[in-house]
C-alpha cells in the first residue's frame, strides 16, 4: 500500500483506493484536520491528500506501515517534544497503523501552521511594491 500507486485528483479518490480500515484512519486525518482548518480547500498535490490555505499548509497519505502527516518543517520543530515518541524527519511524521492517531496532536499542529500561513500572507500583502 503506497499513496504513490495510482493518480487521483480528489481526497474523496485518494482515501477511496485504501482497503476499509485506511480509509478509516484517512477519514479521521481529514476530518480532524477540516475542523482545525474549515476554511482551508483540499487538493492533492505531491500525489498526497493535502489541505491549501495561503499555501500549501499539511498533507497526509496512507503506506504500508503508517500515516504519514507532514506538517513541513515548522510543524514538527514547533511540537518537538510531543513528537518524540513518533518517528519524524525534517518534515514529517509517522504515525503507526497499529496505534491509534493522535488527533488531537494533528489539531494543534495543523492550527499553528494555519496561523503561520495566515501570518505570512499578511506579511506579504503589507509589503510595498517595488
Amino acid at each position: 500500500m503506497d499513496s504513490l500507486q495510482t493518480p487521483v485528483t480528489s481526497i474523496d479518490e485518494y482515501i477511496a483506493q485504501f482497503p476499509p480500515e485506511i480509509q478509516e484512519l484517512l477519514g479521521q486525518m481529514r476530518s480532524t484536520i477540516r475542523k482545525a482548518a474549515p476554511a482551508a480547500s483540499e487538493k492533492i498535490s505531491y500525489r498526497l491528500a493535502t489541505f491549501y490555505l495561503q499555501g500549501n499548509l499539511v498533507h497526509f497519505g496512507a503506506f504500508k506501515n503508517h500515516i504519514g502527516f507532514y506538517p513541513t518543517s515548522s510543524g514538527i520543530e514547533n511540537f518537538k517534544q510531543e513528537l518524540a515518541g513518533y518517528v519524524t524527519s525534517r518534515g514529517a511524521v509517522q504515525f503507526q497503523l497499529d496505534q491509534p492517531l493522535p488527533l488531537e496532536l494533528v489539531a494543534k499542529i495543523t492550527r499553528q501552521r494555519v496561523a503561520e500561513n495566515l501570518a505570512r500572507a499578511e506579511v506579504k500583502t503589507k509589503k510595498p511594491k517595488k
